[in-house]
């Protein structure tokens, strides 16, 4: 089990309740994700559906992707 900080912004922070924490989890993108859904539930999987997973400044929704230190989890954006 590593510790990762994940860091959310934008709706992901609304879900979560919070900026950046530190979370225990079993190294991939997969065990992460279902960590969030398990701690932040309906909110958080509204965000997750259609967002995106920064992995130390890669973008990924591999579930398989190991971790690295940092994940940003980013709401989907609207362009115009």
């Amino acid at each position: 089990m590593q510790s990762v900080t994940v860091r959310y912004f934008a709706a992901a922070a609304e879900a979560a309740g919070r900026d950046q924490e530190e979370l225990p989890v079993a190294g991939t993108l997969g065990a992460l994700r279902d960590e969030l859904l398990r701690r932040y539930g309906d909110p958080m999987a509204r965000v997750l559906r259609s967002g995106s997973f920064l992995i130390d400044g890669t973008v990924s929704r591999d579930p398989d992707r190991r971790l690295g230190e940092r994940v940003d989890i980013l709401p989907p954006f609207a362009g115009g």
